[in-house]
């Protein structure tokens, strides 16, 4: 007998309604399990897994019900880091097993680990690293570990560095697209990237400067965690790939061992009998053991701001359409004021890691930074790179920390618009104007600029460089224009340089940034401290359901995971290539950028 119209319905909506409540029996499971405060359970002797990979940036709020809901990657440098200082101190862990694999940090951030690694090795307790696979980045952070293990079919890929440049101008050409450009310094050569088929002569000039640097600092390092002569690493290096055993025999490691082989060294080392399984407890659950308890993170409050991806206007982003985190003025703007009236806040340290961006938005972080040293020091803490506006936002602080291969420096700017007729013309787009006002079609995307057009625009950032950009380094410097103007014309320097040029106080990571911060703010140097970051992460129920400009819906999150998804899926060149092309976008209306003169990749 055929079911009636009624009674499919009515089936229809009780499935609808089923599904509904299974979801949402899974929705409150997922929330109460995030807001559950327990800490996870520590047996004595534990041995705590960490891994290393990936882009590792500085900071990302961790957020249980998202890692729950999305699967999303919240490691960070900030959250190794902070574990490594725990499993210091904790009795319950006998030791740390870090696993490394193929990272995309830069060399400052490997440095900080080194360090942290090299602080924990303080306690006597054992940490052995572990590698597959992997190339100089990874074996350099490695060699800070009492001991490296790779198994037998492993390699070490510890060839060398290099550094890629990549231009555009020949598809702007087979696209009908015109560059036109000003830049203000003689090695601010981030047009180049648009103008150019090859590096130009500043730009080779700096970039072999910083390899050089950076080469022999890396060779000098693993020689002396390896018990090796500078020259004897130079030869291993350009003898790479080694296979393990080879590997083994020059002495670059300690054992070509499988991950459970190892795991049995460690209990022989941690004094486990033989049949005893290792006890191991996972970052992620270590992640839920509070500092607190092991009295960590109590004491006076310091403010600690992340100024992490490139410098825009409104609001910060944590991985926008291309997945890369950035500055925005409001966001920062508001931090900083928010540290500067907190009265239980007693210094701040402002993290950043930025190449720069808009120079009109750094500007408002600059003024900011000015306002808060009013009231409070203000230390900041540069990671793998703090140059153009990301140096414009750092020069007024009262102390400047970084790392020696900090990427920084980049003084300069520039501005242009894409000028897109030949495009226009080959898709059959035709574009008319009418004007009013004498400079009224500077930026139309159809022209390039006129000789009058050109002369205003070149005096206008010509004025932001002499007048703005140079002064403010030099008051917030102690130095003289003329001197600033001589090591800026946009020239981009490492930590190490940029100390022996005054850019740079002292070297060291966010640990050293606080420690200074305490000076400043005459907290003794034996009392502990709590870290306050600002703006005060949000959960992701607070931002569906918190209101405000920043809240999102649970679609719009769900569908910037999806962005970001695809955007990772596609090939690094293409990635690049979109980045600099959303750049050229922004700056058709003629916005003036401070950013650096090219993308230093140094692998």
């Amino acid at each position: 007998m055929a079911m009636s119209r009624t009674r499919k319905i009515v089936l229809v909506l009780s499935g609808i309604t089923l599904a509904l409540l299974i979801l949402g029996v899974i929705f409150l499971a997922l929330l109460f399990s995030s807001f559950s405060d327990d800490s996870p359970t520590v047996r004595d002797n534990s041995v705590l897994v960490l891994r290393v990979r990936g882009a590792m940036p500085d900071y990302v709020p961790e957020d249980p019900f998202v890692e729950r809901l999305f699967g999303a990657d919240t490691s960070s440098l900030a959250s190794i880091l902070s574990q490594i200082k725990k499993a210091k101190v904790d009795k319950r862990i006998g030791g740390i097993l870090l696993e490394v694999d193929f990272s995309a940090a830069g060399w400052a951030k490997a440095d900080e680990l080194r360090d942290a690694i090299t602080d924990f090795r303080q306690s006597g307790k054992p940490i052995y690293a572990y590698i597959e696979i992997g190339a100089d980045k990874e074996y350099y952070i490695a060699t800070a570990c009492d001991k490296i293990f790779v198994p037998p079919a492993g390699d070490l890929f510890i060839d060398g560095l290099s550094s890629e440049a990549m231009f555009f101008r020949g598809s702007l050409d087979k696209l009908g697209i015109y560059p036109d450009f000003a830049q203000i310094g003689k090695y601010k050569n981030a047009p180049d990237q648009y103008t150019r088929r090859e590096m130009s002569d500043a730009q080779r000039e700096v970039t072999n400067a910083i390899l050089d640097d950076i080469y022999n600092r890396i060779i000098n390092t693993i020689a002396s965690s390896r018990r090796k002569t500078p020259d004897e690493v130079r030869t291993l290096i350009d003898t790479a790939p080694h296979r393990a055993p080879q590997a083994l025999q020059a002495g670059l490691i300690d054992g070509t061992l499988y991950r459970e082989q190892v795991e049995r060294e460690l209990k022989k080392r941690l004094g486990y009998k033989d049949d005893d399984e290792l006890r191991t407890v996972s970052a992620a659950d270590y992640r839920r053991v509070r500092p607190e308890s092991l009295k960590l993170n109590t004491g006076e409050r310091i403010a600690v701001i992340y100024a992490s991806g490139g410098i825009n206007s409104g609001s910060s982003d944590g991985g926008g359409p291309f997945g890369d985190q950035s500055v925005g003025s409001d966001t920062m703007v508001k931090a900083l004021n928010d540290a500067r009236d907190d009265k239980t806040i007693r210094a701040i340290v402002l993290r950043v890691d930025s190449p720069g961006g808009s120079a009109y938005a750094s500007d408002l972080v600059w003024q900011a930074v000015e306002e808060a040293k009013k009231k409070k020091p203000v230390v900041v803490s540069m990671s793998d790179v703090a140059a153009s506006g990301g140096y414009y936002i750092a020069t007024n602080a009262n102390r400047i920390v970084a790392h020696p291969s900090t990427i920084t420096g980049s003084i300069g700017i520039y501005a242009g618009k894409p000028v897109m007729k030949g495009f226009y013309d080959w898709i059959g787009v035709s574009s008319e104007y009418t004007l009013r006002g004498k400079n009224a079609g500077m930026y139309r995307e159809t022209e390039p600029f006129t000789p009058e057009e050109r002369a205003k625009f070149e005096s206008m950032i010509g004025d932001f460089y002499y007048n703005a950009f140079l002064p403010k380094v030099a008051q917030g410097r102690g130095r003289t224009t003329e001197y600033v103007d001589s090591i800026a014309q946009g020239r981009v320097w490492t930590g190490t340089q940029g100390r022996e040029r005054g850019l740079v106080d002292e070297f060291g990571g966010m640990e050293r940034a606080i420690e200074v911060a305490k000076e400043l703010a005459k907290i003794p140097a034996d009392k502990s401290v709590r870290r306050v970051v600002l703006p005060y992460p949000r959960t992701f129920l607070q931002r569906i359901f918190g209101g405000g400009e920043d809240e999102e819906t649970y679609a719009q999150l769900r569908a910037r995971q999806q962005q970001r998804a695809a955007f990772e899926a596609l090939p690094e060149d293409v990635r690049r290539a979109l980045r600099y092309a959303a750049v050229m976008d922004r700056m058709k209306r003629g916005e003036v950028m401070a950013m650096m003169p090219f993308e230093l990749r140094i692998e």
